[in-house]
């Protein structure tokens, strides 16, 4: 991302932040994770089509596969650079993060 300046976004998770609730199906998490990015990425003024780099926490590996349906979904038109990692989560009922890097429309990175 030469040229471009930016922060670390924290991950998100597939709490309902609303209601403090967390389905126990790894693929309904995947879509409330992706809701929640997306909120956060219109409150910084970006989108969906700027994000440029995503990374994907799991606890077990097994469980990426069946969310590549969702996440094809929201990045497979964007194609950012992606990374998916084994490893614990500070919560036991979190089976995914969602981290992203984005770009506004002035082109500083969010």
């Amino acid at each position: 991302m030469a040229g471009v300046t930016g922060r670390k976004a924290s991950g998100t998770t597939g709490f309902d932040y609303a209601a403090m609730t967390i389905s126990e199906d790894v693929v309904e998490q995947a879509e409330q994770c992706l809701r929640n990015v997306g909120a956060a990425l219109e409150a910084a003024g970006s989108s969906f089509a700027e994000v440029v780099r995503v990374r994907y926490p799991l606890p077990e590996r097994a469980d990426f596969e069946p969310c590549r349906p969702v996440l094809r979904r929201y990045f497979g038109q964007v194609r950012p650079a992606a990374t998916m990692m084994v490893c614990g989560l500070a919560d036991p009922r979190m089976k995914i993060e969602i981290e992203v890097y984005a770009r506004r429309g002035n082109g500083t990175c969010v």
